[in-house]
């Protein structure tokens, strides 16, 4: 069952008739995969790639390999180029594009401890990126990280 803020983010996009996609790295399709459970996904979820190893991001995407190996597949730089590089993949009115660290390894640093999660959406003209350092085992780092995306979003349309 998609948590309330996953739902009412839903219940948001079919009241706008506005569409969402995704571009998943640490969370791995588990936002598409919550936004299928909501009621209304028919009507707003348009799709998802999950591209957790940087190859596909190179691949799929076209990430920029010297983007990656500048800043680290979980960056950023990175999270804002899988945004605007889904844009031309999956035509919707919101791109939401995740990356960071569910477990260690990968390019953990001091300052870039387990946990950390990078963001970035596009609606329409607006660009948000943020990053989040969060605790606990991975799922709950992902699912974390999937009511951020989705509070986000609310927050934004409100404004509009």
């Amino acid at each position: 069952m998609p948590s309330k803020l996953i739902l009412d983010c839903s219940k948001t996009l079919k009241k706008r008739g506005l569409t969402i996609a995704f571009a998943e790295s640490a969370t791995a399709g588990r936002l598409a995969s919550e936004f299928s459970l909501c009621p209304d996904s028919g009507g707003m979820l348009k799709g998802g790639l999950v591209c957790y190893d940087a190859k596909v991001k190179e691949c799929v995407l076209g990430v920029d390999p010297g983007l990656i190996q500048q800043f680290t597949p979980e960056s950023e730089e990175v999270t804002r180029e899988l945004a605007f590089r889904l844009r031309d993949l999956i035509s919707s009115d919101i791109q939401v594009a995740v990356t960071g660290l569910t477990t260690p390894g990968g390019s953990e640093t001091p300052q870039k401890p387990v946990g950390t999660i990078f963001i970035h959406i596009l609606i329409k003209d607006r660009s948000i990126a943020i990053r989040k350092v969060f605790e606990g085992s991975p799922e709950q780092i992902v699912l974390l990280a999937a009511d951020l995306a989705a509070k986000t979003i609310i927050g934004e349309l409100e404004t509009i």
